[in-house]
């Protein structure tokens, strides 16, 4: 079921170069508003320079700390939070932790010992 969102209210539309690494959205229904984490997670998972030089205009370092701390860095690879760990002056204890705890995959932690 698709929900209409966003650009309909007047919000100002995604640049299109986001378009490739939302593929599987409804492009043109999305908006910063409606669709922030979402494409938050989505550009730091797999955007290019362009996409992030935008999110750095949206966000302030400090905000997108923020977000990363409030989700744990989940489902970004470790290579990935490793580099937002350096850019955004994380914790490194924290960061550790969010790697170790992620380290057996949900199929490992599914079986136990």
């Amino acid at each position: 079921m698709s929900r209409k969102r966003g650009n309909e209210k007047g919000s100002p539309a995604l640049p299109a170069f986001l378009r490739p690494i939302l593929w599987e959205y409804e492009f043109a229904d999305m908006s910063w508003e409606a669709d922030r984490d979402t494409i938050v997670f989505k550009i730091l998972s797999s955007g290019d320079w362009n996409a992030v030089r935008w999110l750095r205009s949206e966000l302030r370092a400090g905000q997108l700390r923020q977000w990363l701390l409030a989700t744990r860095g989940r489902g970004l690879d470790p290579a990935r939070i490793r580099f937002w760990e350096l850019v955004l002056n994380l914790p490194r204890r924290v960061v550790k932790e969010w790697l170790e705890s992620a380290e057996g995959g949900v199929w490992e932690r599914r079986i136990g010992d």
